[in-house]
């Protein structure tokens, strides 16, 4: 095979992600269609895109790879994280998907799962589709593998809405900014199986993304949502990222719910009614997580932040639901795999129950106020950690309660913080949370204030 482009910048803890095409192009994804079969063993692969300009023609390379070592493909073309996730399942293969999330247009990236939607990351694969790679072994099978496609739509839909009792529901009106991306095909697909209004913002599917960046995390994304709420009166606003997979809310006042409080919200409906259950939610979620699935006699289990942790967990545990303050809600049902489809249906049934509007429903789950995260630029993350953890115990910190489970995380009873380091680039990333707004202002100088002190004297 002729050169290709190097791995080193695009292979990441949980996917491959990088520019495209100066760091992913067909060559490239092709070897690792062929690498991903290999470590596959020649099983049958599922593979889905999103609408960005290089998915059709990087995910068509890889096929192609893929079938040269001997894996049957299904191709389910265009498709949500989420739905591929679920077609890995239903289907009972490893899957694929061409995404690069929320990631600007000239990024593409892949993610990848075992069948059953079980995860795929650097300890659990990764590394070695990478290695085959880098090493040039590219094998062509005996037996080429066969290519059919499939159209999951439909089965997607009807999957997401049996989290719900339809029949009980009242009419919601309902605003999706699916911020072109890949929620303009499977939202319209869920919600005219619901008794909902819907009003969609930027539905046409474009991958130069040309409204806005389609992530909801960001405040700035959440604007044309917000106002298009305050114009309608609607009862929910639903803000989707790149892949569809992430969801965030904006309630009936237009104010935006944060991940913890709907990851709280979701868990609390899953739960009422259950006996010994358990739900799974990172460190940097709201204690009103733990506090909640306690009030139902659940088993709260936290974890480290990212996907495939949370849903290693979940199988160890057998857990119900998991939630990160990311926006990801991963459901036992759904192939403990995430799904923002299913969490927004699952609020929205909530809504219909309450007959209260969400303004309304949330504010029991409002028990503490949050700084975001705020990253800091610093040379060496892991360096001010280390200091920062040995300053604990002692004068003004001789409360802490810390622990290393994902950085460091520091509980001063009324308040506490998180310290981790970025995975890619050179940033200490905070999250703070104290059970007032004068508390948590006060606490976030303070904890800056060491972080910047201690970067200053390295």
């Amino acid at each position: 095979m002729a050169t290709l482009l190097p791995t080193a910048p695009i292979f990441k803890a949980y996917d491959v992600r990088g520019l495209s095409p100066s760091q992913i192009d067909a060559p490239l994804t092709r070897a690792i269609g062929n690498a991903f079969a290999q470590f596959l063993e020649g099983a049958p692969i599922v593979v889905g895109r999103d609408m960005r300009e290089t998915s059709g023609p990087l995910s068509e390379a890889f096929i192609e790879g893929a079938r040269d070592a001997g894996s049957d493909v299904i191709s389910i073309g265009l498709a949500s994280t989420d739905m591929l996730y679920f077609a890995s399942g239903r289907l009972n293969r490893a899957g694929a998907m061409f995404t690069a999330s929320h990631n600007p247009a000239q990024y593409n990236g892949i993610k990848f799962c075992h069948k059953a939607a079980a995860p795929i990351g650097a300890d659990t694969g990764l590394r070695a589709i990478q290695e085959a790679v880098d090493a040039g072994r590219y094998i062509n099978a005996a037996q080429r593998g066969a290519l059919e496609s499939a159209d999951m739509l439909d089965a997607f839909a009807d999957h997401v809405c049996s989290f719900i009792d339809i029949a009980n529901m009242r009419p919601l009106k309902v605003v999706a900014d699916t911020a072109n991306g890949m929620g303009g095909l499977v939202v319209p697909a869920v919600f005219e199986r619901l008794p909902c209004e819907l009003d969609m913002l930027y539905p046409e599917l474009d991958g130069t993304f040309p409204h806005h960046p389609a992530d909801p995390i960001q405040p700035e994304n959440l604007v044309d949502l917000q106002a298009r709420v305050r114009e309608l009166g609607a009862d929910v606003g639903l803000a989707f990222d790149g892949d569809a997979d992430r969801v965030f809310l904006v309630d009936d006042q237009a104010q935006p719910v944060s991940g913890s409080l709907t990851t709280a919200i979701v868990a609390d409906r899953l739960l009422s009614g259950t006996v010994g259950e358990t739900v799974v939610h990172n460190l940097i979620c709201s204690k009103v997580v733990p506090e909640v699935i306690a009030s139902h006699d659940a088993t709260p289990v936290r974890t480290r932040v990212g996907h495939s942790y949370i849903k290693q967990v979940m199988a160890d545990t057998g857990a119900l639901f998991g939630g990160e303050h990311s926006g990801h809600y991963y459901f036992r049902d759904n192939f403990r795999a995430d799904s923002g489809l299913i969490a927004a249906v699952v609020i929205l049934a909530a809504l219909s129950e309450t007959d209260r509007p969400l303004s309304e429903l949330r504010q029991p789950f409002e028990r503490y106020v949050a700084s975001g995260e705020i990253n800091t630029t610093v040379p060496d993350p892991r360096a001010v950690i280390d200091v920062v953890a040995s300053r604990m115990g002692s004068g003004q910190w001789a409360a802490a309660v810390t622990d290393t489970l994902d950085g460091l995380t520091v509980d001063m009873g009324d308040w506490w913080f998180n310290l981790r380091p970025s995975n890619t680039e050179p940033l200490l990333r905070l999250n703070l949370e104290a059970s007032s707004a004068e508390l948590l202002e006060e606490k976030t100088a303070q904890v800056q204030a060491l972080i910047d002190d201690i970067s200053a004297a390295r």
